[in-house]
């Protein structure tokens, strides 16, 4: 019997819960593959590069700067996150603020077309905005995965979405890099091409994500409505901390989080600039670079979700961070492309892989009555990671005089640690701890 169920896994037949249909999931996972091409396009491939080299003329404190707008954001997503948790939970509405989330990504990533060279308050401005709406888009969606997918399933239906995305991402680049190419040949620059392909991504955005609006049910309840709202949802993070540290192992993977996601979110946001600034790549250079990885990240996120099913969360984890610490030696001793191609590809296996596996790790640590509230601190977790990590790379940068390899270097440790608080994780305590905890009700 048991044998036969683990074969309904693997095959996807038994993956979903009760009532969820498969093309509810596949369009579950199109948010993934929608919102993909902004973190591809803006964050990792071209508008942080043109960011520093064209917006900021290539400052010493370019780097800084762009980690700064970034930082910012995700401040704003740590203190609006609580509100639009408990919003969601209370009124049932993680797909309405999906929408809205949507809209103003949407928008502000065509926005990014306005800056000029020089105008480097303006682009800090619209990155923080876009971003701020990309990183609350991304806890809400992230919030259906346990309503859609059974617990012993969680890695393999998180891998599709990621995979996905990383497939959507793949797109996007594709056809940026076709509109370079086109506006190279007639002897344009990246003042010609860079708005053009933002439009390009808010476009693609929109089209993409419409499946998950017409497909996607939202299952939650409304409870109604709740005196001293704002108070009682920053109470209810008190409280969900209080109880995370209550169980100690979910609290202890959120802390590992925050340190190995630094890492991630430095490489995320600061690959391109690397590229450019340490290795010499140029515009078309670096689409192509990044272009190879989102195929790795798409293989690492679509198959390593079977492994982690197989293997565990904690192992599957702790196996990307030694692949993190791989990678961030390759790059570092990286002199010609070879080499960096290398880091590069490894980084997309490792990428798409501990993406999905933190996320799953989360909800089969959670408990089932409040969902929502712990993908949110896993989301405050992210944020503040998506703070700590590009900060270091940018100070280390603006510190030793534009060493960018150093500050790779530096930011390298975040992995380490990492993987020393993964350790302590008892991974069946800490699923005994979900399956016991009862609903807590929120002050009324």
């Amino acid at each position: 019997m048991q044998s036969a169920q683990r074969r309904a896994i693997a095959t996807g037949a038994g993956a979903l819960n009760r009532g969820v249909k498969k093309r509810e999931v596949w369009a579950w996972a199109m948010y993934d593959f929608a919102n993909s091409g902004y973190t591809t396009v803006v964050i990792t491939a071209v508008y942080n590069a043109y960011f520093v080299a064209v917006i900021a003329g290539n400052a010493a404190w370019a780097s800084f700067a762009w980690s700064a707008a970034l930082a910012v954001s995700y401040a704003a997503i740590m203190l609006s996150g609580p509100l639009l948790g408990a919003y969601a939970d209370l009124h049932g509405a993680k797909k309405k603020l999906l929408l809205l989330s949507t809209i103003g990504c949407v928008a502000g990533t065509a926005s990014l077309a306005w800056a000029s060279p020089g105008q480097v308050v303006l682009a800090m401005a619209l990155i923080a905005l876009s971003n701020f709406f990309f990183g609350t888009g991304e806890n809400l969606i992230a919030a259906f995965l346990p309503e859609l997918a059974r617990s012993r399933a969680l890695g393999k239906v998180s891998g599709w979405g990621w995979g996905l995305g990383y497939v959507g991402g793949l797109l996007v680049l594709a056809i940026a890099l076709a509109y370079v190419d086109h506006v190279q040949s007639g002897g344009g620059s990246a003042q010609d091409f860079v708005p053009g392909v933002l439009f390009i991504t808010a476009v693609l955005f929109a089209l993409s994500a419409l499946p998950t609006f017409l497909l996607l049910k939202e299952r939650a309840l409304p409870r109604g409505e709740a005196a001293g709202f704002a108070r009682d949802a920053f109470r209810r993070v008190a409280d969900s901390l209080a109880h995370a540290r209550q169980s100690r192992d979910l609290f202890r993977f959120l802390v590992c989080i925050v340190f190995y996601q630094a890492g991630i979110q430095a490489v995320i946001a600061l690959a391109a600039i690397y590229a450019q600034q340490a290795m010499g790549f140029d515009t078309r250079q670096t689409i192509q670079l990044i272009l190879v990885v989102n195929i790795t990240a798409a293989v690492g996120a679509f198959g390593f979700g079977y492994v982690q099913d197989r293997i565990g969360h904690k192992r599957a984890v702790g196996v990307t961070l030694l692949g993190w610490l791989a990678m961030v030696a390759l790059a570092y001793s990286a002199v010609e492309p070879g080499r960096f191609w290398l880091a590069a590809n490894v980084a997309g296996l490792c990428l798409g892989a501990s993406q999905s596996a933190g996320r799953a790790f989360i909800a089969y640590l959670s408990p089932a009555a409040h969902r929502a509230e712990f993908f949110g601190l896993w989301g405050l977790a992210v944020k503040l990671s998506s703070i700590l990590g590009p900060m270091t790379y940018g100070a280390a940068a603006w510190a030793s005089g534009g060493n960018h390899r150093l500050a790779m270097l530096f930011t390298g440790v975040y992995f380490l640690i990492g993987l020393v608080v993964l350790l302590g994780v008892d991974v069946r305590r800490g699923r005994r701890a979900a399956l016991r905890s009862k609903g807590r009700a929120l002050s009324t």
